[in-house]
């Protein structure tokens, strides 16, 4: 069998070893930076027809291993399976219900991990989203610090102001909001590991009292008109397609007329809100957001206008999120032994891959992350906000 796949795979002219396990290996071009040690031999059957989710699928089953640089191995598997598969996008998916019970759940599996696991390779604040980088040599910590100072500028905060964090995380844009820019802030999140870390850090900053962290549901807001400005954070993409007419009706309802609401999150590249190709969306679907959903610029544009609030300002954070996931990944990478303490193997092997293989991805224009800030206007349909830009670059 290695014999017939060498003669299948030998005209790729690809920088990649397939070796077996009890004997016997053949490299498809010279100098191979990458090896795909098979474990299961039945596994070289199925690299005839290498989609990227069967080849992640294989390595977190254990099936093969792989020797080389992460990065290398994710742009090798690429290149295999664009070689023998071309590269069409996959079917438009069917869509998920997305009850309470069925997102808390996907939240719990994803971002309950552990804390120790996300401090080993997140900035020192644990800013799980895209960074915002001034120039590429800015380091990690500096370019998420730069993105909680962009998002804060955007909503031009002021002292006194309330603001609604929806998805916190582990706080680290309530806690920089309420510190450097005065207000207070009410964040929600799902996560039980995330909101004992978050209200920790809170009170060990001193800002309780200007910072309140809940494990809430955003479908559990109440009231009308309680904030001055809203924030959204790496959120919608749990939302799904079905309730995001909701979700923004809910953000503009808790917002005061005149006031602003920032939604930063993954857009899909298709305006159908397609996954990624050649099964890369199945994976992540599968083993890292289950049940996540990735609505397009448009459809989110589309549905928050739907619900009265006015688009005034988009903006592309693609190139920077990829900066962002090759720190994330480079530094898990040089703490796999530590990582293994605080997670199993299986896990591991999925982080490894999602953490490079989105890398990979946004470089590539394979999804998207846009801020998109709106206003609720007020009554006469005017709104306060500075005629330019230029406020946010001083």
């Amino acid at each position: 069998m290695l014999a017939q796949l060498s003669s299948t795979l030998g005209s790729l002219q690809l920088p990649l070893r397939i070796s077996l396990a009890g004997g016997g290996s053949f490299d498809l071009g010279p100098d191979p930076r990458v090896t795909l040690e098979i474990q299961d031999p039945t596994l070289l059957q199925e690299l005839t027809s290498p989609t990227l989710d069967k080849l992640g699928e294989a390595f977190i089953q254990q099936r093969l291993n792989i020797r080389g640089a992460i990065m290398d191995v994710i742009a090798v598997a690429d290149r295999l399976s664009k070689s023998l598969l071309g590269d069409a996008p996959e079917n438009a998916p069917q869509r998920s219900a997305h009850d309470k019970q069925t997102d808390a759940d996907a939240i719990a599996y994803h971002y309950d991990l552990s804390n120790d696991f996300y401090a080993l390779w997140l900035d020192p604040e644990m800013v799980y989203s895209c960074g915002y980088f001034h120039a590429p040599t800015d380091s990690l910590a500096k370019a998420q610090i730069q993105k909680l100072d962009h998002l804060c500028r955007k909503l031009r905060l002021k002292p006194g102001e309330r603001l609604l964090d929806v998805g916190c995380g582990w706080g680290g844009l309530a806690r920089h909001a309420a510190r450097e820019y005065g207000v207070s802030v009410y964040g929600i999140t799902l996560s039980k590991a995330q909101l004992q870390l978050g209200r920790e850090r809170v009170q060990a900053q001193g800002l309780h009292g200007q910072v309140q962290l809940e494990l809430q549901d955003y479908r559990d807001l109440k009231g009308q008109g309680q904030f001055d400005k809203v924030v959204s954070v790496g959120m919608f993409e749990h939302v799904g397609h079905a309730n995001l007419n909701r979700y923004f009706a809910i953000l503009h309802d808790q917002v005061k007329p005149g006031g602003l609401v920032m939604n930063h999150g993954i857009t899909a590249k298709h305006t159908d809100g397609r996954q990624v190709g050649r099964g890369a969306g199945q994976f992540i679907g599968r083993y890292v957001f289950p049940h996540g959903e990735l609505p397009h610029l448009a459809m989110a544009v589309s549905s928050m206008s739907d619900q009265g609030l006015e688009v005034v300002d988009v903006e592309s954070l693609r190139l920077h999120y990829a900066r962002t996931l090759e720190h994330w990944s480079a530094n898990l990478e040089a703490q796999l032994e530590r990582a293994s303490q605080y997670v199993d193997d299986r896990a591991l092997r999925i982080w490894r891959l999602y953490l490079a293989g989105c890398a990979y991805g946004f470089a590539r224009n394979w999804m998207n992350i846009h801020q998109i800030l709106a206003v609720k206007p007020l009554k006469n349909g005017q709104h306060h906000l500075p005629w330019t830009r230029a406020d946010l670059y001083r």
